[in-house]
């Protein structure tokens, strides 16, 4: 725009008007987005009733105030709305529009304040006063910058397509600073409104002059900055056209000697793969699709490489490669028994399957569930049925796993999409079958990404799995033969549909003696190998375990259900002999009790001691409880004191508990007379339950005959049998019911030490299924089925006995420490 009219704007100095002292009053003219400088000439689209109404009323006189407003979208502003600074202007000429707008020639000539409004309609006037230019003393700074300005404003002007080269010509014949500054401001089509604002109400010339110079460099950087991105493009777009022509050439030329091009032979590469991948006819149509889409493809399209990735999926899954041939039981056992002590149950189900395998070779793999605490062996037990069957190992880790699409992968649509896990580990095993490990599935997570353990009922479901769909391939895929194997350590995280898919086979922990041979067959040599223990002259290792050296660290060291912790152990034995040896020392080292005290520290752990020494007065018991990580020992302590049938319980348990304790309070104030109690014992009494461990959540209502016997104990001043531990439910009634986890909980009371245990007399089937002989040996099992039964046994004298003879009570105690 700024050419259209540079022959209407004044080559010298106009004259001007005097308002006189007391200011003159004109009509105000709002405009928006646009400010007139004094000396130059705008055109302006006037189409406001009230602005067509100010020009149509003008005289011969035809001079107006231009103004610009605050905000341009107001379509009444008022005087608040406008700028304080505006420009006398003199309207030369007005072109009536066919919209019936007016179009407005004004050439500016001074600058002007805005005083004392007079007139609101039917259009603005006001009283308005001369704003004089503050000019500096000539000095050669001032010129310099004056020079600086032209020299930027000529930059721009070159460099811009928009403005014309005749603007150089015009500010190289202004020499005034001031007007300069007026006539490059509104030629710059840049500059905002509100900086050219700013330099219209900068009276010091010297000011305005430096002001302008900011803009002018930020304008030539952001111009030098926008030719370089422009030539950086430009060449890029021919190097693609060099590029073009001269893969067009190699085209024509390869075609003229009969050769294929590198594009048509990955193409044809590709074609193999699919043809040998043995795909299914649905799959292979499918592939064969997107093949030719991707040979009409040019290679530089963005697609070409998505779909490329996509085919080479297809192609490299084992879609008809199988690893498992015939099946030999007894090598397949002998396997078994090599790599785990034990474990019967589990090794019996395996061959079971394989020997229904070896009669129906086209049946769906199980879905088999290990359940167990830490370090029985469930990861391990996975790999050593995968080399019992002859088959590839994958193991895929499902602790934190919040994104469903980490199963079932990513649509393509996607940037970055790639197939879910279960689809990578069939491409890592190279086989249609392998044997699948899907870690730590009680620790799944649920988040707004979705839910993975719905992900799992399709791929753990026989009945659906064999057209399992990922998202990313989008074409079914046969998981029936793959024998998945899932690990946790508690069923109750679990969803219940889940659950239902899978045969959960429990690997609850090991006895001491279980733990002695796992050490010497396992863990002793793995961990001699593990830390380079070289071998002596005679073949025998510099390094020697004793059982009863073995025993002794498993009975004072650890307190688990697996053996993760003892192997452990062995480890820092084994490297601190290392370390002896490394050190000069050439001895066999024999690991006695005073070797381990040297190099474990002091015992860890005392067992049956323990549990003498805290039930050696009344009202403690030792109640037996479940944990994830396997069973354990719980005290249960009760004190009494005077007060007002008080009833307290601390310890951090659960409701479910807290009502044990009721129930138990219950019985025993109802069976006052036949335990030799006053009816209203508590009538002075306050009595105090606490289950100690109070920083460890405890709930559950097996321990609620331990808690009756507590209560019997501490008002009997009787205390229980030494080294007796129980469990099991009490009803108000005085039965007692039956719970779970016998056998997590009875190999947690034979590895403390004790010597008879009370279990509910329904749970007895439970002992005999899941309890070997072995296991049980060394330890008496009392069944219950009414709290008189427990009385019977954890009080062998007659309650009314109260008074016991103190000889004869410290005799019973010292045995069992001993």
């Amino acid at each position: 725009m700024a050419s259209d009219f540079l022959s209407v704007i004044s080559p010298s100095d106009p004259s001007t008007r005097d308002p006189g002292s007391g200011g003159q009053v004109l009509p105000v003219l709002p405009v928006r987005s646009t400010v007139l400088f004094p000396h130059a000439v705008l055109p302006l689209t006037v189409g406001r009733e009230s602005s067509i109404q100010l020009i149509q009323s003008l005289g011969e006189e035809k001079t107006i105030v231009v103004v610009a407003q605050r905000d341009e979208r107001l379509d009444e502003p008022q005087p608040s709305d406008l700028y304080s600074i505006g420009t006398m202007a003199t309207v030369h000429k007005v072109v009536k529009m066919p919209n019936q707008s007016l179009f407005v020639f004004t050439e500016g000539t001074e600058r002007v304040k805005l005083g004392e409004f007079n007139q609101l309609e039917p259009f603005m006037t006001a009283r308005v006063e001369r704003v004089d230019e503050v000019h500096a003393e000539k000095s050669a700074e001032l010129e310099a910058m004056q020079r600086n300005v032209t020299a930027h404003f000529q930059q721009i002007v070159t460099a811009s397509p928009t403005l014309s080269d005749e603007l150089q010509t015009i500010a190289l014949n202004i020499e005034e600073p001031g007007r300069l500054v007026d006539f490059i401001a509104s030629s710059l089509p840049f500059l905002s409104t509100t900086d050219k604002q700013e330099l219209l109400e900068t009276p010091d010339v010297a000011m305005r002059l430096e002001r302008m110079n900011k803009h002018l460099v930020k304008e030539a950087e952001v111009q030098q900055l926008r030719n370089k991105i422009q030539s950086e493009v430009q060449d890029q777009v021919q190097q693609s056209q060099r590029d073009y022509y001269l893969r067009e050439q190699m085209k024509a030329i390869q075609k003229e000697l009969g050769e294929m091009d590198e594009g048509q032979k990955d193409i044809e590469e590709l074609r193999q793969k699919i043809e040998g991948a043995g795909m299914p006819e649905e799959v292979k149509k499918e592939a064969i699709k997107e093949l030719n889409r991707l040979a009409r493809m040019s290679p530089m399209a963005a697609d070409y490489s998505l779909t490329r990735n996509y085919i080479e999926w297809l192609a490299v899954l084992p879609w008809a490669k199988s690893t498992g041939g015939e099946v030999d039981i007894a090598k397949a056992r002998e396997i078994l028994d090599e790599d785990h002590y034990d474990l019967k149950t589990v090794k019996d189900r395996i061959l079971d399957y394989l020997s229904v395998r070896s009669l129906k070779p086209d049946m769906k793999g199980p879905i088999l569930c290990f359940v167990g605490p830490p370090g029985v062996g469930k990861t391990s037990l996975g790999r050593s049925i995968a080399r019992a069957l002859g088959r590839k190992f994958q193991r895929i880790s499902l602790g934190g796993m919040h994104d469903e699409a980490e199963l079932r992968g990513h649509r393509r649509t996607y940037i970055g999409a790639l197939p879910g896990q279960v689809v990578q580990a069939l491409r890592r095993a190279e086989t249609n079958d392998p044997v699948f490990m899907l870690d730590e599935i009680d620790k799944l997570g649920r988040d707004f990404r979705g839910d993975p353990a719905s992900a799992l009922l399709e791929i753990l479901d026989p009945e659906q799995n064999y057209t399992f769909r990922d998202n990313y391939l989008d074409v079914p895929f046969d998981l029936s033969k793959v024998l998945f194997i899932c690990t946790a350590n508690i069923l109750d995280p679990i969803p219940a549909p889940l659950r239902d898919r899978m045969e959960i086979i429990d690997l609850a922990g090991y006895t001491e003696d279980e733990k002695t041979h796992i050490a010497f067959r396992y863990l002793i040599p793995r961990q001699i190998k593990e830390n380079g223990i070289p071998q002596g002259e005679s073949g025998d290792p510099l390094i020697e375990f004793p059982e009863g050296s073995v025993r002794y660290i498993v009975r004072h060291y650890t307190r688990e259900a697996g053996v993760r912790k003892l192997e452990q152990l062995i480890g820092t034995i084994c490297r601190k002999q290392a370390r002896r040896l490394v050190e000069g020392g050439k001895e066999k080292l024999v690991v006695t009790q005073e070797v381990i005290h040297e190099f474990l520290g002091g015992i860890k752990v005392r067992v049956d001691t323990e549990i003498a020494e805290r039930t050696k007065r009344p009202g403690v018991a030792v109640g037996l409880a479940w944990t994830p990580v396997g069973g354990d020992i719980l005290f249960i302590e009760a004190n009494r004191m005077k007060g007002k049938s008080g009833f307290t319980m601390t310890g951090q348990i659960g409701q479910v508990m807290q009502e044990s304790m009721q129930a138990a309070l219950t019985w025993v104030r109802s069976n006052a007379a036949s335990l030799g109690l006053e009816e209203d014992f508590m009538k002075e009494l306050d009595i105090h339950i606490h289950v100690p461990s109070g920083g460890i959540p405890k709930d559950g209502p097996s321990a609620g005959v331990a808690m009756a016997m507590v209560l019997v104990s501490l008002m009997t001043d009787t205390p229980l049998r030494p080294l007796t531990a129980m469990t099991g439910e009490i009803t108000l009634s005085g039965n007692v019911l039956p719970v779970g986890g016998i056998k997590e909980k009875f190999l947690a009371a034979k590895r403390a030490g004790v010597r008879d245990v009370i279990l509910p007399a329904e749970n007895r089937q439970s002992v005999e299924e899941d309890l070997t002989p072995e296991q049980i040996e060394g330890v008496n099992i009392h069944y219950a089925s009414r709290v008189e039964d427990v009385l019977a046994v954890a009080f062998p004298l007659s309650l009314s006995q109260v008074k016991k003879d103190e000889a004869e009570r410290d005799r019973v105690i010292a045995h069992a420490g001993a």
